[in-house]
């Protein structure tokens, strides 16, 4: 009997400590409290004449059913997905619609307080491409050290910066005499998604459907966002549906960067600044099934290079750095510029649309592991966010839909999908 509670004591004490690193940031003292509570009664239980006379078995037969309570529940959190009931699709089969096109705003999306499911799903589809990353019960620690991180940024701005940016978007719109398109907010890894987006226009009466794709590069994820709309099954309805394509080669865009750089440049001589354009980056496996995806980022990057450089910035000051996956990383860039007398550092989160964990956290903390002189200038110019320029580029793309495929005026399309009039 002692030896079962002692068993169990452990195991239970393994499966409260994964529920700890990964529940929501309100139930970990809950969850902690449990640990303690188990941990202490291991130790009662130690104590007893029986199990004290094999201490050492004990010990280490307690440390393997604490890994089992572990390694269960953490197979039980990991295979964790999310589940969506799509809104129901009310339109009738060839139903034209009224008229008026949908602009569906469609970008990677993050929650604004911790919720791991993205990177669950990230997990499971790195498996599915056989590409290593986090052992998998190292997995439950990771997601620790995320929400670690929400708790230190406090949220989030990813959300409410893409609201802001649709609505200065549609703003723009309404400026320039357009009262009928409508524009509609989608995410990959956040609500509403993409197809259930796409379900609201068709029951609201879209003839016309533009994705505008609001990402850096052609990736896994425009790639998912596809087979979204693909999994609806639209096939019989007459309800054209173009993409946008991703921005990379949006001059406007790279105009932004230039011009972000010298409102924040002060008084500091050009020749004497830095400016690191830190990317996103994929593993290199992927590189053979996105292939477009690391190439649309070192071209992005490079076209904002040579904008610097034409604008007098020294072209040894300027350079790219990898957030995960490649190399080089940011901090070695930094330490180069600074040896080579460079006064002042400003950084991009270059691939990054807007405010998020990556350009809040993860590219800073990765700054910031620069060996620098104490109080050395690394100006963190951020995400693409709400900027005028940035809006304008999306509006570009969605401009370029409509013109070459005379989406205002025809009434004959069929459903189209994957079309891409940028490629």
């Amino acid at each position: 009997m002692v030896w079962g509670l002692f068993f169990l004591s452990a195991f239970l004490a393994g499966l409260f400590f994964l529920k700890f690193l990964t529940v929501h940031p309100l139930r970990m003292s809950f969850y902690l409290s449990l640990i303690w509570a188990t941990c202490m009664g291991s130790l009662v239980l130690l104590s007893q004449p029986t199990i004290l006379s094999r201490v050492w078995w004990g010990v280490l037969t307690w440390a393997g059913f604490f890994l089992a309570g572990y390694a269960i529940q953490a197979k039980i959190f990991l295979s964790r997905k999310e589940f969506q009931t799509l809104p129901v699709l009310k339109r009738q089969r060839g139903d034209p619609g009224d008229g008026h096109t949908a602009v569906i705003y469609f970008t990677h999306g993050e929650p604004e307080t911790y919720d791991p499911i993205s990177w669950l799903n990230q997990f499971r589809e790195l498996d599915e491409h056989k590409i290593p990353f986090v052992p998998f019960l190292a997995r439950p620690i990771f997601i620790y050290q995320l929400r670690r991180k929400y708790l230190l940024v406090g949220r989030s701005n990813h959300r409410q910066m893409h609201q802001r940016m649709l609505h200065s978007l549609e703003r723009e719109y309404r400026l320039a005499g357009d009262d009928t398109t409508r524009f509609y907010l989608s995410f990959l890894d956040d609500n509403p998604h993409l197809d259930v987006a796409v379900i609201q226009t068709l029951n609201e009466g879209a003839s016309k459907l533009i994705v505008a794709e609001v990402f850096v590069s052609e990736s896994n994820h425009t790639m998912e966002g596809k087979h979204l709309i693909e999994a609806l099954g639209l096939e019989n309805y007459a309800f054209p549906v173009r993409y946008t394509g991703p921005l990379w080669d949006s001059a406007t865009l790279h105009r932004m960067f230039v011009e972000r750089v010298l409102a924040n440049l002060g008084e500091t001589e050009k020749t004497k600044v830095g400016v690191l354009l830190v990317g996103h980056g994929q593993p290199d496996e992927w590189d053979q099934l996105f292939t477009k995806q690391t190439a649309h980022e070192l071209q992005f990057r490079r076209f904002i290079m040579d904008l610097l450089i034409q604008a007098g910035f020294k072209p040894e000051y300027i350079s790219l750095a990898w957030m995960e996956f490649k190399s080089p990383k940011p901090a070695e860039i930094i330490e180069s510029f600074v040896k080579n007398g460079v006064e002042k550092v400003f950084y991009f989160s270059a691939a990054i649309s807007a405010d998020s964990i990556h350009s809040q956290y993860d590219i800073p903390e990765l700054v910031h592991k620069a060996n620098v002189p104490k109080g050395y200038p690394l100006l963190n110019l951020g995400a693409w966010d709400d900027d005028p320029l940035v809006i304008q580029s999306i509006k570009e793309k969605i401009d370029a839909v409509i013109i070459k495929s005379g989406v205002s005026e025809s009434q004959s399309d069929r459903f189209i999908l994957g079309e891409n009039p940028q490629a």
